[in-house]
């Protein structure tokens, strides 16, 4: 896209027009991100997390109704209509889409990260981007299902099923105790284009032990877990990496 030379939006031809109305959803976006990075610098991450719960809900309601003013569209028990008129199909279509979404803004922002400041910096980004992510994942994933304060194994077995990668990755839990599973990866979404074109796995062994057990113990802080292989590490061909989850007395 070229130089903007209108002096003021009234000025905009539609395309133009039409992209800063995108470039404004993005800027809500990015602003209520650094409106919870602030609020997590000042009084840490578990109480900013019970502010966002607040705020998120607020957010949504008033968002939600002045868009359905504009796209002139009902909304139902706080939700678009039209989103609960759509078949189940195409919602489970739109779930994966929006899980591969979320993957390919990953994939850009490491990418961008390694093209400009080297593959170092890049995982080092990343890893601590998961430090973040996972236990917000596990907080709005526990929100969303109405899990009690220490819901146990059973309670992360669901959680990872609703896991944004549990939408695009094939995976499998087997109990190895009243007190103890392994979770594997099998299809790894990822691993699995990198196959395809003949390079080795991503190391992702770094991401992962921040990755799961993060997500565990913000389902269940009782819960330990183990890194039973990731790559670098080998692995069979079963599965791209596992892990073992197991709920402790106290």
């Amino acid at each position: 896209m070229g130089k903007i030379t209108a002096e003021q939006p009234q000025d905009l031809n539609q395309e133009e027009l039409s992209r800063l109305v995108l470039d404004m959803f993005h800027r809500i976006m990015v602003h209520y991100t650094l409106w919870f990075r602030e609020v997590e610098h000042q009084i840490g991450f578990e109480q900013a997390l019970k502010v966002m719960e607040e705020a998120s809900t607020n957010s949504f309601g008033i968002q939600i109704k002045r868009l359905s003013k504009e796209f002139h569209f009902e909304v139902q028990d706080g939700l678009p209509k039209p989103l609960l008129d759509l078949p189940r199909e195409k919602l489970f279509s739109l779930m994966e889409a929006m899980a591969k979404n979320w993957l390919a803004n990953d994939g850009v922002w490491f990418l961008s990260m390694e093209e400009t400041h080297g593959m170092n910096d890049a995982k080092r980004c990343n890893d601590s981007c998961w430090a973040r992510y996972s236990p917000f994942e596990a907080w709005s994933i526990k929100r969303f299902l109405g899990l009690p304060a220490h819901p146990g194994l059973q309670g992360l077995k669901q959680a990872l099923k609703y896991r944004m990668y549990a939408q695009l990755n094939t995976q499998t839990i087997l109990d190895e105790g009243p007190n103890c599973f392994q979770f594997q990866m099998n299809e790894c979404r990822v691993q699995a284009a990198r196959k395809r074109k003949g390079l080795e796995d991503y190391p992702c062994k770094t991401a992962g032990l921040v990755e799961y057990p993060y997500f565990a113990r913000a389902i269940d802080d009782r819960i330990q877990t183990e890194c039973v292989g990731c790559p670098p590490d080998e692995h069979p061909a079963e599965w791209f990496c596992a892990w073992r989850f197991t709920l402790t007395e106290s």
